[in-house]
């Protein structure tokens, strides 16, 4: 067999240069989030221009490239799993598009072809002794893009942590190595308030010993992680890994022994937070990266006993729908893996599923809470698989309750102002 070394030298290219990879009319498949290579995606939007039809699939993109260009869309065209800051507008204007998913199909949908996967661009770690990389910042879908894409082009980085699970690349598998030294993309763990607090009380008080979680990324989520310290022997089993879940990890709450089902580790299917984070992920034997359809199945992730999903919405009907992704008609994100983990609680032994909102808007001047949800929203999370609803003002517990039930229980949960409100609208339902 050839020396890897050897291999790597053969495949070095500047990032330009290796846009030769890449034919008119490809789909260039790119990991999520922090995963994405800044380098060849800085170049792809300076040569722009030199293509015809090639789509940039991905979720939750971070970096506004040379390509985010309604004049150019002819040329390179940005495609979304999941909207972003900077997705958002170019979707909501119609020059960028939005392709509905659950979070844990997507790769099931690259390998039976319903989702294209030309090229793989991916930020990858250095490669080791043995020939592999490691795109430890997002498996998700990028394993399935891997195996379905004529070509694969990393851009290595030594910042990126080598990490553990299914998330490996071998040299002889690329066609392309480009390097870079920029510093990756950080997020910082959200500012919290006095509202996310008292959420965070109320789903900590959901909480026991020996759970999993599942928690993803906001003012909310990090609120909950701040009051766990005390708990113990926790497990991860999660989408996003965050800064939140390392200083839980480094607290001591989280040891992951009481896990059933992998015990001693922590899964995840994509990173994002500081270097503090990335620093924690490198040869981390207790962490494995995993494909989005093993860490969000919920067949799989439902097979931990006891896991606790946490997922926020932005508005809750009387009947419990969910509408988590869009303002009305105008997408704001996707479903991305909320109903993956919803169901994936409800079909573990022990499972508590939690969907937690404020309970208004732009200073409590529309309620969250809703009889019925604005025209044309879409829903996220269905009536039936939806079980606890939290907001600052409480718990409310809807799985097994008739619609009058759910009714009830929202309003009590609702902010005070719109109570009346919402209760006269409920009477006039007949749901009171």
């Amino acid at each position: 067999m050839q020396n890897v070394l050897d291999l790597y030298r053969q495949k070095q290219l500047g990032a330009a240069d290796a846009l030769g990879w890449v034919k008119d009319g490809d789909s260039i498949v790119v990991p999520t989030a922090a995963s994405e290579p800044p380098e060849l995606l800085t170049a792809l939007g300076e040569a722009r221009r030199k293509f015809r039809g090639v789509k940039v699939y991905q979720l939750l993109g971070l970096g506004d490239y040379g390509y985010f260009d309604p004049e150019t869309t002819d040329h390179v065209r940005h495609v979304a799993y999941f909207l972003s800051g900077t997705t958002r507008k170019p979707c909501q204007e119609g020059w960028a598009d939005l392709v509905p998913n659950h979070f844990s199909e997507i790769p099931r949908m690259i390998k039976r072809g319903e989702l294209p996967a030309d090229v793989l661009f991916a930020l990858a770690s250095p490669m080791d002794e043995h020939g592999y990389f490691s795109l430890s910042l997002g498996a998700d879908y990028a394993m399935a893009a891997a195996l379905s894409a004529r070509a694969i082009v990393l851009e290595v980085n030594p910042n990126v942590p080598f990490a553990y699970g299914e998330c490996h690349v071998h040299i002889s598998q690329v066609a392309a190595v480009v390097e870079s030294n920029l510093p990756l993309r950080e997020v910082k763990m959200a500012e919290i308030g006095e509202v996310q607090k008292a959420i965070g009380a109320h789903v900590a008080g959901l909480i026991n010993d020996g759970d999993t979680l599942q928690i993803g990324f906001g003012g909310i989520p990090d609120a909950v992680v701040t009051q766990l310290t005390h708990k113990r022997d926790l497990g991860i089993h999660t989408e996003m890994i965050g800064d939140g879940i390392i200083s839980l990890w480094e607290s001591g709450a989280i040891t992951c022994r009481k896990k059933n089902f992998m015990p001693g580790k922590m899964i995840a299917t994509f990173a994002l937070g500081s270097q503090r984070l990335y620093r924690a992920m490198h040869h981390n034997l207790m962490l494995e990266m995993r494909p989005s359809d093993f860490v969000n199945d919920p067949a799989i992730a439902g097979m931990n006993d006891n896991l606790v999903a946490i997922n926020g919405t932005l508005q809750l009907d009387f009947a419990g729908q969910c509408g988590s992704e869009s303002l009305g008609y105008k997408p704001f994100s996707s479903t991305g893996g909320q109903t993956d983990f919803i169901r994936a609680a409800n079909r573990s032994k022990g499972g508590r599923g939690i969907i937690v909102t404020p309970s208004t808007a732009k200073n409590d001047t529309i309620s969250r809470i809703v009889p019925t949800l604005a025209e044309g929203t879409f829903v996220s999370c269905s009536k039936n698989d939806v079980n606890y609803v939290v907001t600052e003002y409480g718990v409310a517990q809807l799985r097994g309750k008739n619609l009058r039930q759910r009714a009830q229980e929202l309003i009590a949960i609702a902010h005070p102002n719109f109570r009346a409100e919402l209760t006269e609208e409920a009477r006039k339902m007949k749901l009171l």
